[in-house]
């Protein structure tokens, strides 16, 4: 089922990219470079995304730490 999405999804994403770019190409190159297309904005937005939550991870667990030596500091200065 994934592979007859791909091709679907492939087809109208080629159709849309050849119209945008005016190219004018048969119907199996299209399905061709629209499922080509697919795969590498796939890859591409993955990468992005498994950056981006790393990032994000990081600096979260940075503000976590900061939080906690503020809470820290706070309290433990009471003598």
């Amino acid at each position: 089922m994934p592979v007859i999405m791909l091709i679907i999804f492939g087809a109208a994403a080629g159709f849309l990219a050849t119209r945008f770019m005016d190219l004018r190409t048969d119907v199996p190159t299209t399905i061709a470079i629209g499922v080509a297309g697919a795969l590498i904005g796939g890859f591409v937005l993955r990468f992005i995304a498994m950056i981006g939550g790393l990032v994000f991870g990081f600096v979260g667990a940075v503000v976590g730490a900061m939080f906690l030596i503020w809470i820290w500091q706070r309290y433990s200065s009471r003598k």
